[in-house]
């Protein structure tokens, strides 16, 4: 089914930038909104409830995914992640951009759902970089840090599968090429079909 509006996924290895990105792109760009995904991981340093994640209970999470809430949800270094359907359908269907921060097994789920989402891959320059970022972020145990770059192996490889991919090797860059990326979905022809309906009818344009 088409929507109005534009619906993007970016995934990467953990560390490699992408929250950063994102949160980068929304305060630059008011028409992009973000989705909010729940989760059975506890709050880190001054994350709040709603704002980047809805934190629940193993339990609430079960009865989600019993109410086929999700569009998408997985494992992830050991927690369980989930993006509602209802929420990305409200929002796109009234012409938002909405962007999604999840890995990758979810993002490949999305794009069998939603046909038209915007898959993008976060790498990093290098391995040695990655390990840095995640050293530097000083919120994870060594033994975390290394099942996180195992992980990332893994992750990274299916970039192939992605739409585009942005290498975050300076972060002015890879924001610039993230903005691009958002700004010409919006003015391919069939997105610009979609929020521009009446427009196209007027000119006679099929």
């Amino acid at each position: 089914m088409d929507y109005p509006g534009n619906l993007f996924v970016v995934a990467a290895p953990s560390g490699a930038g992408k929250s950063s990105l994102v949160k980068a792109l929304l305060e630059l760009d008011a028409r992009v909104q973000p989705s909010v995904s729940h989760t059975t991981r506890p709050p880190r340093g001054q994350e709040k409830n709603g704002r980047e994640y809805f934190f629940v209970t193993s339990r609430e999470f079960d009865e989600m995914v019993l109410a086929d809430a999700f569009v998408e949800w997985a494992f992830v270094h050991d927690q369980r992640y989930g993006t509602s359907k209802k929420a990305i359908e409200e929002s796109i269907a009234q012409g938002a951009d909405v962007i999604l921060e999840i890995d990758f097994q979810g993002a490949l789920q999305i794009k069998r759902i939603f046909g038209n989402a915007v898959l993008i891959f976060i790498l990093p320059p290098s391995w040695e970089e990655l390990r840095s970022r995640l050293e530097r972020r000083g919120e994870d145990a060594p033994d975390v840090i290394d099942l996180r770059l195992r992980n990332a192996a893994e992750e990274m490889a299916q970039a192939r599968e992605f739409d585009f991919v942005i290498i975050n090797e300076l972060f002015e860059r890879a924001l610039f090429d993230l903005k691009a990326i958002v700004h010409a979905q919006r003015l391919k022809f069939s997105a610009q079909r979609r929020a521009r309906a009446e427009t196209f009818k007027a000119l006679n344009i099929t």
